[in-house]
């Protein structure tokens, strides 16, 4: 066999082994991208994602954008020419797997979690927007998790409402923790509590719970050498009327800020975005803080794709968003909903030169 036939051959067969190797050996990746993005002031899947009853609202304009980050699910095994081709294009990112899905976690327990913060996100935007318009409302700290095979069990129910530990008043779901580990592993700890049926009956009647019940409970040590009881303390909200959030098949916390701007603009007169497009993410808290979330990157880039001129954008994400800003989007700083709210009226009435804009570090 002539040389340069012999070197083609072998070229070529080198060529189809590697193609092959690509295809077929897997790593340990997975790959984000942009996501959808879906206007909070709009419908989705043939209904209003906020849906307000029994307070007048009014209406909007324009666009107030929550964004997203599609990611593999934790069961696909990407290959090696999969990695590549994520690795150099531009809009997605490949990222270890065990960043998506610690400890082995699998989809379903992803899918959960997700669902769960998403829901607890929902829960503060309303919180978050209802405050911000000065608009009471009522929390009170619960039994959200009673733990299994914990000292707890069978004693607290999730739904009680924690009224004082060892006689000291609870104010925030954080003090529960707090008072619970002034003790050592043994000791007892008495919780106040209204029962679950009593507060939900008492709230159903619109009036406030008259009786409380002590119960004791000893303690036991945690893996970190705590005193725990084996609950998870939370904030259970009663608001004055109807949120509801209609959104399906997305999970996470990252949207409470945009959650939070929709409510406030359907419950004012004052069209908050004047008609511009303006898209963001972040989570909320009660407070109206706003918090840093993942995907940054591709949440810009998902949102300019849809016609966004302006990005909300976590105080703590802009250094990584400024690094590579879509072309025509502007990414407005953004540390408190009010931040956001004084934001979108420069927005509204042109006057940007102002704006507190992200910057690269």
């Amino acid at each position: 066999m002539p040389r340069r036939t012999a070197t083609m051959l072998a070229s070529t067969l080198m060529l189809i082994a590697l193609l092959c190797a690509g295809v077929l050996i897997k790593v340990p990746y997975s790959e984000m991208s942009p996501g959808p993005t879906v206007n909070t002031l709009g419908d989705h899947g043939g209904e209003p994602v906020l849906q307000i009853s029994g307070r007048k609202t009014y209406p909007t304009t324009g666009h107030l954008n929550m964004t997203t980050v599609r990611v593999t699910s934790a069961d696909y095994n990407m290959n090696i020419a999969e990695a590549v081709y994520g690795w150099l294009a531009h809009d997605n990112i490949v990222v270890p797997h065990d960043t998506l899905y610690p400890d082995g976690k699998t989809e379903q327990q992803s899918t959960q979690e997700n669902a769960e913060e998403f829901s607890q996100s929902q829960e503060s935007a309303k919180v978050a927007a209802l405050r911000e318009l000065d608009i009471p409302v009522k929390s009170q700290v619960v039994v959200s998790t009673v733990f299994k095979d914990s000292p707890a069990e069978g004693t607290l129910h999730a739904g009680d409402v924690i009224k004082k530990v060892d006689g000291t008043p609870v104010k925030e779901m954080t003090d529960v923790a707090k008072l619970v580990t002034k003790h050592k592993p043994g000791q007892d700890v008495v919780f106040s509590v209204v029962p679950v049926k009593e507060a939900a009956a008492a709230e159903k009647a619109g009036k406030e719970p008259t009786r409380t019940e002590d119960v004791k409970i000893t303690t036991e040590k945690a893996k970190d050498g705590r005193a725990i009881v084996g609950i998870q303390a939370g904030t259970d909200h009663t608001f004055p009327f109807t949120i509801d959030i209609k959104l399906a098949d997305v999970g996470g916390p990252s949207a409470g800020l945009m959650f939070a701007l929709g409510i406030v603009d359907k419950l004012t007169q004052d069209d908050l975005t004047g008609g511009k497009f303006v898209a963001g993410t972040g989570t909320i808290d009660d407070k109206g803080k706003v918090g840093p979330i993942g995907g940054i990157g591709m949440k810009t880039v998902g949102a300019r794709a849809k016609g966004a001129e302006y990005f909300l954008t976590p105080k703590d994400n802009c250094a990584t968003a400024a690094k590579d800003v879509p072309d025509g989007l502007t990414l407005v700083k953004v540390n408190t909903i009010d931040d956001a709210v004084d934001a979108l009226a420069d927005i509204r009435k042109g006057d940007t030169a102002d704006l507190p804009q992200c910057t690269a570090k």
